[in-house]
């Protein structure tokens, strides 16, 4: 018997409805969802919101600015930039590109002297207050969320995928390098994650997730608390480890957890 393509089509949905009428009705497993979905990322920095400024508004933090006597000069925006580090530098370098006439462009030469110190040097008395009034452009702002995802989120949540993380993984590997940097000292995301495969294989490599992800939060810690800046290890021991321990690999919400004992949930 001769069967056109869709005379085929039309049997082969009939015959497959025929054969249980469960099929029908049975929802498809939902995918799970990476940390750069705009959602997740969302929770990704309201996380990091409570640990680096006690909030969950994020969006909040364009304009924040203060020296917290860590040896890293003024932290500042929404992820933490230094002024003893590159990063501050590198933020206000490509914002004069976008903007050159900005109100943060006359500071640069400084930036250039004091990265690698806690020095105010040529900053003060006015760049604070400068930054503040910088947050409210939208040039700045965008220029802030570039630098963020250019120098943290895409290299942590690159790797993450690589080593077959799910989004809780991702979203640990992008907590560590935001504190600790993507540099080769012995305290830096490099070496914590080398320090973890030591001790665990990842999933791409065979590994268990949970195991694996047990393994990099102890080489986190040590990291911490070679530090007396970061000794408290709280947003690993009552946020992330809380997280993992409720096998919430993909970090799906409601979520509940606390840092420096304050309480937070994104529902």
């Amino acid at each position: 018997m001769n069967i056109s393509r869709r005379q085929f089509g039309l049997f082969t949905v009939a015959a497959a409805a025929s054969t249980s009428s469960a099929f029908l009705f049975e929802s498809p497993a939902l995918a799970a969802v990476n940390l750069d979905d705009p959602r997740k990322k969302d929770i990704a920095m309201q996380i990091v919101c409570s640990a680096e400024n006690s909030s969950l508004n994020w969006k909040a933090q364009y304009k924040y600015i203060e020296d917290i006597g860590d040896g890293r000069g003024y932290t500042a925006g929404i992820i933490g930039f230094c002024s003893g580090t590159p990063d501050m530098l590198e933020l206000v370098e490509y914002y004069k590109t976008q903007k050159p006439n900005n109100i943060l462009a006359k500071y640069i030469p400084a930036l250039r002297r004091v990265d690698g110190s806690d020095s105010h040097a040529g900053l003060d008395p006015n760049y604070t207050k400068d930054w503040a009034t910088a947050a409210k452009d939208t040039v700045f702002q965008q220029a802030q969320n570039r630098e963020r995802d250019r120098v943290y989120f895409n290299p942590s949540v690159s790797q993450a995928k690589k080593d077959g993380l799910r989004a809780l993984g991702q979203f640990i590997y992008y907590d560590a390098i935001v504190m600790h940097g993507n540099g080769s000292d012995r305290d830096s995301f490099g070496s914590i994650r080398k320090n973890a495969l030591n001790k665990a294989k990842p999933p791409a490599q065979g590994g268990s997730e949970v195991t694996y992800l047990n393994a990099f939060l102890d080489a986190r810690k040590v990291a911490m608390k070679h530090e007396q800046a970061h000794a408290d290890t709280s947003r690993v021991d009552t946020a992330q480890r809380v997280f993992l321990r409720n096998g919430n690999l993909d970090l799906n919400t409601p979520l509940s957890w606390k840092v420096y004992g304050d309480s937070y949930r994104i529902n």
